[in-house]
């Protein structure tokens, strides 16, 4: 089991965050001009999960959901006019937001399963049944946060189509 967590301030956790954006965005080579992009976004994602945890009283899932809704409110608009990728911004912007404690949680849950066998505690294996659980039912709300978002936008505010050039799709750089 690992020890209690202790409340972050609101401060660190924004810099932690697009710190983690900014390093996700180099290690896959996004064009360095692109980068504080999904870094802000993703720095105000992460705010508004802390608020919806810490001082809404919100459950770790609903706090992604929340966050994710609103980089998929910002993104979409940004990606349509700029022409850039949807889903690497929207990711790099999200990934601080991977439940890997969770995930890790519940890897070493299944190692003290197989290991201990019967002598196995009915704790150790709900616990490890409750880290999937919040881990799987993150990821989903993480991808419902996005994706819907820029379904709705684009359902009603369809994005304009590419400008024609001698018979070609051209990109309009203004």
């Amino acid at each position: 089991m690992s020890a209690p967590s202790y409340p972050v301030p609101l401060g660190y956790d924004v810099i932690a965050a697009g710190v983690a954006v900014a390093a996700y965005g180099t290690f896959f080579a996004m064009p360095w001009r692109m980068l504080p992009i999904p870094a802000a976004i993703g720095m105000l994602a992460h705010a508004s999960r802390w608020a919806m945890i810490s001082l809404a009283g919100a459950s770790v899932e609903t706090g992604a959901l929340a966050a994710c809704l609103v980089v998929g409110i910002i993104i979409t608009p940004i990606t349509d006019r700029l022409r850039l990728p949807f889903a690497a911004l929207c990711f790099a912007s999200v990934v601080s937001l991977i439940p890997g404690v969770y995930l890790f949680r519940m890897a070493g849950g299944f190692v003290d399963l197989i290991t201990l066998g019967e002598r196995a505690s009915i704790d150790v294996l709900l616990n490890t049944i409750s880290d999937g659980t919040t881990a799987t039912l993150i990821i989903l709300a993480m991808a419902f946060g996005l994706i819907l978002p820029k379904m709705c936008i684009e359902h009603f505010y369809p994005p304009s189509p590419a400008i024609k050039t001698h018979g070609k799709t051209g990109v309009f750089h203004e």
